[in-house]
């Protein structure tokens, strides 16, 4: 995108007005754009307030609203794969936000319980703590959500999507 200088603006340079697009493929192409910036955007302001990224942020803040949860529990919550949750706990210890202990009625089961240092980090995020995206999903009616996930759906098929990569973060993406 171009920039020019707007008048009587010393210096700040603003966004030439956007030429509108007569091809359909070509509007919604920027409108993905424009989705995928907002959570890139996202990411990086928590990134840069938090210390650790928009998937450990979120990993954080569900062991701080479930305490005791486990590693099987914060996969579900995430919809992510057990493997990628158990990474996202095993960053989480080595930088002592979190820690694992077990039940005495069950000593093979691993709980999560948020540490101070953990505490501190979620004081300094911005939310959204899951992240713009699934917000913004939220809070769109039944209806919508339906369309979107049957034209999504469509458009996977077409581009070939790959099913594993369905639980994989966004913010890891």
């Amino acid at each position: 995108m171009t920039h020019m200088e707007a008048p009587g603006a010393r210096g700040k340079a603003v966004p030439e007005p956007e030429m509108p697009l007569p091809d359909p493929a070509a509007r919604v192409l920027r409108q993905f754009r424009r989705v995928f910036s907002a959570v890139r955007s996202h990411f990086r302001e928590i990134e840069k307030q938090a210390g650790i990224g928009g998937a450990q942020v979120w990993a954080l803040s569900l062991v701080d609203q479930h305490p005791g949860m486990g590693v099987k529990d914060l996969a579900l919550a995430m919809d992510i794969h057990p493997s990628t949750a158990s990474n996202l706990v095993k960053a989480l210890v080595a930088r002592q936000l979190i820690e694992t202990g077990r039940h005495s009625e069950d000593r093979r089961a691993i709980h999560l319980q948020l540490r101070p240092g953990g505490a501190q980090v979620l004081a300094r995020v911005p939310g959204p703590m899951a992240g713009v995206l699934p917000a913004a999903l939220a809070g769109l009616d039944p209806d919508t959500l339906a369309r979107l996930d049957r034209d999504l759906g469509d458009l996977i098929e077409r581009l070939g999507g790959d099913e594993a990569s369905a639980r994989i973060p966004l913010a890891e993406l």
